[in-house]
């Protein structure tokens, strides 16, 4: 009994967002509404919450605002690629580029 114990206080885990079809609904929403409202969005800066209360996911993006909209949106595109490509099934994450930068939460922004 013991022994059964002790490993039980030694078990860990990693969040696993590939079962979580409620967090990836709101992520995609997130994402795809940050790409389309930074690019078009005077303050060139948009902050977004999903509407699915099961599963919410917070974005965030922004972007230098030299940039026309469809360079803007271009940016987005390429760091949401580049972000899915170095940190595949987390829960948060955020991508700076030279010209743009895009992030995700599970929980709100404390910043």
């Amino acid at each position: 009994m013991i022994g059964l114990l002790l490993f039980c206080s030694n078990v860990t885990s990693a969040p696993n967002t590939r079962g979580d079809h409620g967090l990836i609904t709101s992520l995609a929403y997130v994402l795809e509404d940050l790409e389309v409202v930074t690019s078009k969005r005077q303050g060139h800066d948009c902050f977004n919450v999903s509407s699915y209360p099961n599963a919410f996911a917070y974005g965030h993006a922004a972007r230098n605002q030299n940039l026309t909209t469809s360079n803007c949106a271009t940016c987005l595109v390429n760091a949401k690629v580049a972000m899915f490509g170095t940190c595949q099934n987390r829960i948060e994450s955020r991508l700076v580029l030279h010209d743009c930068t895009i992030r995700y939460e599970q929980y709100a922004f404390d910043d």
